[in-house]
């Protein structure tokens, strides 16, 4: 699946929120929001100002589309599959995207961004209860057991991601050993759960491709 390789932080700079691409540097100083407020471009402040129902609801599914680092077309399908699934659109969606490998892995502290846990989960060293899984869209289910297996263990972005967990903790419906290098997956999580969503309308992504 392809994917973005262009500089990141511009993208947090767009939708003017912080969508954790790079790991630490976005807690840090050093991120792009705490030195450039306006949006990148020539003219920055000429995107300033009363915004449609339209841009509204783009910018809603951008941002959620940007922060699970994937492209519109791989998006979409998710939204199709959330569409077709019995519930709630938008907390389907959710549930969906985070139930996603790369991303348990980033929530289990074994990556400092989901770009990297979907390197990690690429190059074969996580483990879904005890066989490899190489492929980072994988849908985790409750129960599920995730690891990293035992020759990657030693790994030193793994062992600097986890120092994490000290630090910020990890969400409620996962749960982890960090000696071990493992996790279990509780239960998908609901929209209002995920602190990295608080100020996002799902609804108005529901909105945009219900057009």
């Amino acid at each position: 699946m392809a994917r973005y390789t262009g500089p990141v932080c511009r993208l947090c700079r767009t939708e003017q929120k912080k969508l954790f691409l790079k790991g630490t540097r976005c807690k840090s100083d050093k991120c792009a929001l705490n030195k450039k407020r306006f949006y990148p471009g020539k003219d920055p402040k000429a995107r300033i100002g009363k915004k449609s129902d339209y841009s509204l609801q783009l910018r809603e599914k951008q941002k959620i589309k940007r922060m699970y680092n994937m492209l519109e077309k791989q998006f979409h399908l998710y939204f199709e599959r959330a569409l077709r699934m019995s519930g709630v659109t938008g907390e389907n969606l959710v549930a969906m995207l985070e139930s996603r490998l790369d991303n348990v892995v980033y929530r289990m502290r074994f990556a400092s961004s989901r770009a990297q846990a979907r390197q990690i989960v690429n190059h074969g060293h996580v483990l879904v209860n005890g066989k490899r899984v190489n492929i980072p869209s994988y849908g985790v289910k409750p129960r599920d057991v995730v690891e990293i297996q035992e020759k990657s263990k030693k790994m030193l972005p793994i062992l600097d991601a986890l120092s994490e967990v000290s630090k910020s903790g990890v969400v409620p419906w996962i749960e982890i050993d960090i000696d071990a290098q493992k996790g279990t997956y509780l239960a998908h999580p609901k929209a209002g759960e995920v602190a990295d969503l608080a100020d996002i309308k799902e609804q108005l992504v529901v909105e945009l491709y219900s057009k």
